[in-house]
């Protein structure tokens, strides 16, 4: 039961149970529409002393745009016990926008009647605080950070609020018996910013529709040495400073690794309940990029920059079902081997083989919400361990599905090579489960494992991001899970992205034409 007694506890209030608010701001949105449970109400608690103790000036109240990229504001510790009684409020137009920040519907001409035209005049969307999420940011002084879920002023959960989606999803696979857990590998580029001319602007100022310069960088290590320990002590100061950072956190970092190419990086976490490592992967990005830029680096989540080289970054997503009945593991093939034993039975329970048929199944469709950035086309190239087929293989690497820990005795698990690190996290997981649901109603099979992952004969993924669209268009199984309205509602941001694109003429063009023709 949560303490009546709710006067501070510097004034004799008591204990964790006490609800972070005053009886003059009893009944604020959160408590009006009934969007915390006693667990939120007791972190709440927790996070009132916790900012006390610890003398905290801000905390940032932010959450995930339709692109995975943190947005929000940071309140004073002043204005904090309003926002956790009512939110904080933001523009609306924040889950309309490309990645350029143009605002890609009419919100000021009927908004073309999306989500029933919620979104008409840029109104505002309500930040209601998950404080269980609550961590004090290593690198920021005497700052908080809390993530937070989207609603409606009205009190109904937003329309397109990335974080709810998946929720929803998590919501329908446990109906089925079963809970998803998830394991991220997240690879990336750390630079150095080239020395600017004196005079030159430290900023490349753009707008909406028409991003500023990117900033010059160079290499910090050659490349071609994957996993040289050398290689990586070289960087131990960025290891180190990303190391304190991202434990600091309470992250579950498992590893700091040296890939293949110039200055890339890869960081692993454990495996964990799929909402939670969605929340993980969103705030390792983030620290990674602040950490970075606070010491005079730049890090950067896209799949191929051009000062990469041979290598492009992906996002090596692990995903595996267990049984909320009997909590075992649901894709390892019974009976296993009796220790000692090689494995030479099915790589797969049939939950697991049908699961992975829907991947294979949807997957040109998916990689709208796997792989969302023009860029990310260019890694889909063979021999290049990044996949280019619909295929799945036993612990093969050039597998678009990798099939992992079925040979030697359980904890199988299927990796999905084919997204890029800078997905939204909560989108890509999202799409993970609709594809695997579907596969599982309808008992698909995958066929046997390839062991040619490249062979031109097999089904290709996306070209491009334009073919990824028209590929989601034709498959209606996400509209059918997801909504119709969400569905095209990403694809309209997308296309306009693109088309943003194909009308930019590029340096190759400039190279190719200028002094030929």
């Amino acid at each position: 039961m949560r303490s009546a007694d709710e006067r501070p506890r510097a004034q004799g209030g008591d204990g964790p149970g006490a609800r972070p608010l005053t009886s003059a701001g009893a009944g604020g949105f959160v408590e009006r529409h009934g969007l915390w449970d006693e667990r939120q109400y007791v972190a709440a608690g927790h996070v009132r002393r916790v900012i006390d103790e610890l003398g905290l000036d801000k905390v940032r109240f932010s959450f995930a745009d339709q692109h995975g990229v943190l947005r929000g504001k940071t309140l004073t510790r002043e204005a904090v016990p309003g926002a956790l009684r009512s939110g904080a409020t933001a523009p609306s137009s924040l889950l309309l926008k490309d990645t350029s920040g143009r605002t890609v519907f009419p919100v000021f001409a009927g908004g073309d009647g999306l989500a029933g035209g919620r979104f008409t005049g840029a109104g505002d969307i309500v930040l209601v605080p998950d404080m269980t999420t609550f961590r004090v940011l290593p690198w920021a002084e005497r700052t908080g950070w809390i993530l937070c879920d989207l609603y409606h002023p009205d009190g109904t959960p937003a329309a397109f609020c990335s974080r709810g989606l998946l929720r929803d999803r998590l919501a329908a696979l446990a109906d089925t018996g079963y809970d998803l857990t998830v394991g991220v590998e997240l690879e990336f580029h750390v630079y150095r910013p080239v020395s600017r001319p004196s005079g030159a602007a430290a900023v490349g100022v753009g707008r909406p529709g028409a991003p500023g310069p990117a900033p010059e960088v160079e290499p910090l290590s050659g490349g071609s040495q994957l996993l040289h320990e050398e290689g990586l002590d070289r960087l131990d100061e960025i290891v180190d400073l990303l190391h304190r950072g991202l434990t600091g956190l309470d992250l579950p970092l498992r590893s700091l690794e040296l890939e293949f190419g110039p200055s890339q990086l890869e960081l692993t976490l454990d495996a964990r309940g799929a909402a939670r490592a969605a929340d993980d992967a969103l705030l390792a990005r983030a620290a990674v990029r602040q950490i970075c830029r606070r010491h005079g680096y730049h890090a950067t989540f896209m799949a191929r920059p051009a000062v990469a080289g041979t290598a492009s970054s992906g996002w090596h997503l692990h995903q595996s079902l267990r049984s909320r009945v009997t909590g075992e593991a649901a894709f390892d093939p019974a009976p296993g081997p009796r220790p000692g034993e090689s494995w030479k039975g099915e790589a797969l329970s049939p939950v697991g083989r049908h699961y992975l048929a829907g991947l294979l199944e949807h997957a040109p469709a998916a990689t709208v919400f796997t792989t969302p950035t023009v860029n990310g086309y260019k890694r889909y190239l063979p021999m290049s361990l990044a996949p280019d087929r619909v295929v799945w293989g036993l612990d093969n690497k050039g597998a678009m599905v990798r099939v992992v820990g079925a040979q030697g005795g359980g904890g199988a698990r299927l990796e999905n090579r084919s997204g890029e690190p800078a997905a939204n996290p909560y989108l890509y997981i999202a799409s993970q489960v609709v594809s695997g649901m579907d596969g599982m109603a309808r008992r698909l099979d995958p066929g046997p494992p390839t062991t040619d992952p490249y062979d031109p004969r097999a089904r290709g993924l996306p070209g491009s991001l334009a073919q990824a669209l028209d590929a989601l268009d034709a498959d209606p199984v996400f509209a059918e899970a997801l909504g119709e309205d969400v569905v095209s509602w990403l694809t309209t941001i997308k296309r306009a992205e693109f088309a943003r694109y194909l009308a930019h003429v590029s340096d190759w063009e400039q190279r190719e034409y200028l002094d030929l023709v």
